[in-house]
This record gives structure tokens, C-alpha cells and sequence, in this order.
């Protein structure tokens, strides 16, 4: 599976790459909205940011990450990605559990 545009209430992700060992996504995210606050059972991911500013709000630290910046959120960690003051393009590197995220917060009403 790839180049799968799939629109999100705050923007849209794109997957690249998807197969047995990893997945790769280009995440477009509009200036003031943010995903679920969210962590994984299983998934591992890298975030690294290409365009504008991305918050990331890990473990109730907030990070504020700028082009060239990335991060690994391991498993486990409650974390959310915020576009507070612009909108943000950034790419998702992980291991390939795509259904592997448990929403605790949701501003969309996502379960």
C-alpha cells in the first residue's frame, strides 16, 4: 500500500511506505488544530518536522519542534502534536501497527 491520502479532521496524512518491517507517512497538519492525545501498545515513532512549527505535548511536557527537528516517542508515551502558530508538514516514521493507537483524549469525539 502506498501514496494513500487519507483526510483527518485537522488535515490529512499521506502514506508512503507500509509493509512488514516499517511505515513511512507525510502528515500535513492545519494551523490551530491538533490530533488525539493518544499513546501506543506496540508502535514506535519518529517524527520529523519538514515545514512550520510542531508542539508536541509528551508525557505533559510540552516540545516545540521546528524544521529539521525530530523526536521519538516510544511505546507507551502519552503524546499529541499540535499546529498552534502555523500550519505543519512533517514525516511519521514507525514500525508498521497502523490500528495501534489508544485515543485518551479527542477534540473530534474520535473514540
Amino acid at each position: 500500500m502506498k501514496n494513500k491520502k487519507i483526510d483527518k479532521p485537522w488535515g490529512y496524512e499521506e502514506l508512503i511506505e507500509l509493509n512488514d518491517k516499517y511505515c513511512l507517512k507525510k502528515l500535513f497538519m492545519k494551523k490551530g488544530n491538533r490530533c488525539s492525545l493518544q499513546f501506543h501498545e506496540k508502535k514506535l515513532e519518529t517524527i520529523y518536522v519538514l515545514n512550520g512549527n510542531l508542539t508536541i505535548e509528551l508525557n505533559k511536557e510540552i516540545i516545540l519542534l521546528k524544521p529539521t527537528d525530530s523526536i521519538t516517542i516510544s511505546v507507551g508515551q502519552v503524546h499529541r502534536m499540535s499546529a498552534v502558530d502555523t500550519d505543519v508538514l512533517y514525516l511519521e516514521s514507525s514500525t508498521p501497527e497502523l490500528d495501534d493507537v489508544v485515543r485518551v483524549e479527542d477534540d473530534f469525539g474520535r473514540s
